[in-house]
């Protein structure tokens, strides 16, 4: 690697080196950035607590209770719907049950899988001991 001390007529380089000043200066505007505090102005408002319109859970079936979730997002408990705290706290009602009552599943066939992922992983936690999936018979005629 060469290096030049000036110009090949031996006279001294008169340029100034500005590679180490901009090296400085983008450290010391990196510093200022990270030491600048974060604008905390904030207005507090109370707002009005939600509560649902209808706050009664539908019954649970002593012997079957059946979760369908339908094709626009919904689930259904025993043909009323609920939302997913409602669901969590109906299975654990269920599972104080004794016997413990079935638990059928039965998304429709255009069911978001997404919303099926997350209504078997909360049945999963609840730790429900009888639980099947029921109306598969309407998805033979796809293996077919």
């Amino acid at each position: 690697m060469a290096m030049s001390g000036g110009k090949d007529d031996g006279a001294p380089m008169m340029e100034m080196n500005t590679t180490p000043l901009i090296d400085v200066m983008l450290v010391l505007l990196i510093m200022f950035i990270i030491t600048i505090p974060v604008a905390t102005h904030s207005i507090d408002i109370d707002l009005p607590v939600a509560t649902p319109p209808d706050s009664t859970p539908p019954p649970v079936d002593p012997v079957r209770n059946k979760v369908v979730l339908t094709s626009d997002d919904k689930i259904m408990w025993n043909g009323n719907q609920i939302d997913g705290a409602t669901l969590q706290r109906l299975l654990v009602d269920t599972t104080n049950i004794d016997p413990e009552p079935e638990l059928q599943f039965q998304p429709e066939p255009q069911a978001s899988y997404d919303l099926s992922a997350k209504v078997l992983q909360v049945i999963k936690a609840s730790k429900v001991s009888k639980f099947g999936f029921v109306g598969n018979e309407q998805y033979a005629e796809f293996g077919k």
